[in-house]
């Protein structure tokens, strides 16, 4: 279950941030993840909320949006979107899929947090 060690990951990332930044009080992290990384948001998030209690994320709601494969065919000059583990040659002209366009992230969009009851959000 890789979701554990990239789940370790970004809570080192957001306590870096967090400490370089008078310790906010975080309400939310929102993460965007694409489909072709195979991560699992629910295994993601349950790992999140274990790895997180009794620390200063406690209770933060954690935000995942999936963003879908999308791949470009230089042959025909149009985007496809593959099926993940069964097609992923362009379904016309069945070339390979070498132009991902989509699906590959994995990132930290933004933290919503507040300092002395104002609410900001950050992007990292």
């Amino acid at each position: 279950m890789h979701e554990t060690d990239m789940t370790k990951a970004l809570i080192m990332t957001i306590k870096d941030w967090w400490e370089e930044n008078e310790q906010p009080q975080i309400a939310a992290i929102h993460l965007i993840v694409g489909k072709f990384t195979c991560v699992e948001p629910v295994s993601l998030q349950f790992a999140f909320e274990v790895q997180t209690r009794n620390t200063f994320l406690a209770g933060v709601k954690l935000n995942i949006q999936e963003t879908p494969l999308i791949a470009f065919c230089h042959r025909c000059q149009h985007e496809y979107l593959p099926e993940i583990g069964i097609q992923y040659a362009c379904p016309d002209c069945k070339s390979p899929m070498d132009d991902i366009r989509s699906g590959r992230e994995l990132k930290i969009d933004r933290i919503e947090y507040s300092l002395q009851a104002e609410t900001y959000a950050s992007n990292i």
